[in-house]
C-alpha cells in the first residue's frame, strides 16, 4: 500500500508559567503535528519547533513520500533526505523531516496492526526516565514542590535534572544555591543532574562543576555550547559529573564527530530533531560503536517505542513542559510509574491526536 497523503499542522500549548533556562526565555510550546495516511489507515508523528515547520512538509517533504511503498519507511526517509539536500536538514527541515519520518513508521505499524514497540524489536523490560524541569524562573518553593513530588510521590522518578547557568552564566551563587535546594528536596538516594544550556564558558563551567560535585551532582549537560568539541572534550576530562550533549544533532555524522572527538560519557539524541525515529537508531548505533550509551532528549511520549528497542539506552528525559503537552494533545500519552515510563495498548505508538485540539492551532 502508498503513502496516499502527507499534512501538518500546528499547535501552541502555553506553558504552566513564564520559563526560562540559561540562555532563553519562553511562555508556549508549539507542536508540529504530521497526519501520513494510507488507505483508510492514519499515522502520526510531531516535532516541536516554529510553525513555519508545517509549509516545510506540506509543500517539499510530502512530494517526496506521496506515492511511496508504506512499508519502505527508510527509502522514504533517504527520498526526504534527497529533495532538501540544498536546503540544509537543521532547522525547520530537520524539525520537518523528523516529524513525517515518526507518522511513517506510526502508519506502518498501524498497517501491520502491531505496536511499534514490537516492530522495532523490545530490547528493555523497562524505559526508564529522569525527572527534568527546574526552571531558573521557579522559585525554591517552586522547585521543591515540582521535583520533590516527581521522587517522592507515585512517579517514584531516583533523578532529577535543573536548568543552570541562568542569565547565561551570570549568577553562578543562585545556580549554586538551586542545586542545595533541590538536593534537600530530593533527598541522598536520587541522583541531581544539571543542565547549562551552553550557558557557560569553559573555565567558569569547571569552576562551577568542581563545587556541583560536592553537591552530589552526576551529570553536566552542556557546560559549554555543543558546537564547541574541544572544550566539552576537555571538561569531560577534568570534572567529575558526566558529561552530555548531543540534542541538536540532525544526522548519523554529526553524532559520529561529537562521539570522536570524546566530547561526552553519554550521548543525548532527540528524535525530533535528528531524523525521527530512523536517525534516533542511527544515533544510537553510532554510540554503541563507540561504547557509549544514548539519552533521549525531551519528547517522552514519542520516545518510548524506540527507547524500549535500544539496548544501550540510558533514560528517557520526562520533560516537565512536554508530558503537560502531550496529555493536553493526544490520547494515549506515556505515564511514569516506579521510574518507568508505560504507554497503552494499540498498534503503532498508540497515540492519537484529540478531538479538541483546534484551539490550539497556530498554523
Amino acid at each position: 500500500m502508498n503513502v496516499d497523503e502527507v499534512r501538518a499542522a500546528a499547535y501552541t500549548v502555553p506553558t504552566a508559567g513564564t520559563e526560562a533556562d540559561g540562555t532563553l526565555c519562553w511562555e508556549a510550546t508549539t507542536v508540529v503535528v504530521v497526519t501520513a495516511r494510507a488507505g483508510d489507515t492514519t499515522g502520526t508523528g510531531w516535532s516541536y519547533g516554529h510553525a513555519g515547520a508545517v509549509s516545510v512538509i506540506n509543500d517539499l517533504l510530502a512530494k517526496a513520500v506521496k506515492g511511496c511503498d508504506a512499508m519502505a519507511v527508510p527509502r522514504c526517509h533517504a527520498a526526504m533526505r534527497l529533495i532538501t539536500r540544498n536546503d540544509i536538514v537543521p532547522g525547520l527541515i530537520g524539525i520537518g523531516l523528523s516529524a513525517v519520518d515518526v507518522a511513517l513508521w506510526d502508519l506502518k505499524a498501524r498497517l501491520l496492526d502491531v505496536s511499534l514497540v514490537d516492530l522495532f524489536g523490545r530490547a528493555r523490560a523497562t524505559v526508564p526516565v529522569y525527572g527534568s524541569g527546574g526552571f531558573t524562573t521557579w522559585s525554591d518553593e517552586q522547585t521543591t514542590e515540582r521535583l520533590g513530588e516527581l521522587v517522592h510521590g507515585a512517579e517514584g522518578i531516583r533523578a532529577v535534572k535543573l536548568k543552570i547557568a541562568e542569565e547565561w552564566g551570570s549568577n553562578e551563587r543562585r545556580d549554586l544555591h538551586r542545586i542545595e535546594v533541590v538536593r534537600e528536596a530530593v533527598g541522598t538516594g536520587c541522583d541531581v543532574m544539571v543542565d547549562a544550556n551552553g550557558g557557560y564558558q569553559a573555565k567558569q563551567a569547571a569552576r562551577v562543576a568542581r563545587e556541583a560535585a560536592g553537591l552530589g551532582v552526576v551529570w553536566f549537560e552542556e557546560p559549554v555550547s555543543s558546537d564547541h568539541l574541544a572544550q566539552l572534550a576537555l571538561l569531560r576530562g577534568i570534572i567529575e559529573p558526566e558529561v552530555a550533549a548531543g540534542e541538536y544533532g540532525t544526522d548519523p555524522l554529526y553524532f559520529r564527530r561529537m562521539c570522536a572527538a570524546g566530547a561526552v560519557d553519554c550521548l543525548q539524541v532527540d528524535a525530533t530533531r535528528a531524523g525521527g525515529y530512523t536517525g534516533f537508531l542511527a544515533a544510537a548505533a553510532v554510540a554503541a560503536s563507540f561504547g557509549l550509551q544514548v539519552s533521549a532528549h525531551c519528547a517522552p511520549s514519542l520516545h518510548f517505542p524506540v527507547c524500549a528497542s535500544i539496548p544501550n539506552l540510558r533514560h528517557v528525559e520526562w520533560f516537565f513542559d512536554h508530558r503537560r503537552g502531550d496529555a493536553m494533545l493526544f490520547h494515549g500519552a506515556a505515564r511514569v510509574r516506579g521510574g518507568a515510563m508505560e504507554m497503552g495498548a494499540g498498534p503503532g505508538h498508540g497515540m492519537t491526536l484529540r478531538g479538541d485540539v483546534e484551539k490550539f492551532r497556530v498554523a
